[in-house]
């Protein structure tokens, strides 16, 4: 079955930097495109940025542009989420999702299986 594990969480300063991993298994990851998305603390979910399938097509919301890098390598099955400059109000519950198809979409109906989420913490 489809399963999505992101890794690479945890505790930054603000300034700082972290690399989110999300390993997939179940599905040609080849085929389908990838997103990040976000939850903060008492606000619904926010998505960030999406990938194609060849690596190409990359969408990134414009609050988070010239920050956050979403890549993916499909030798690993899996796709990251490189995220330099962080800041107090990137703290969230970070979720890697999978595209119904091959076309990087900002909405969550496009997206028909999530991980666990990551926890992101900035603070000093």
């Amino acid at each position: 079955q489809v399963r999505l594990v992101e890794s690479g969480g945890g505790l930054a300063q603000p300034g700082g930097s972290l690399r989110l991993s999300c390993q997939a298994t179940g599905f040609p990851f080849n085929s389908f495109a990838m997103s990040w998305a976000r939850k903060a603390p008492g606000k619904g979910l926010e998505w960030l940025t999406g990938i194609r399938a060849d690596g190409t097509g990359i969408i990134t919301k414009d609050s988070v542009k010239g920050r956050f890098t979403i890549s993916r390598d499909n030798a690993k099955n899996t796709v990251y989420l490189q995220m330099n400059n962080l800041k107090t109000e990137d703290t969230a519950i970070y979720y890697c999702a999978k595209g119904r198809a091959n076309a990087v979409v900002a909405d969550q109906s496009d997206y028909d299986y999530w991980g666990q989420g990551t926890q992101v913490t900035v603070s000093s």
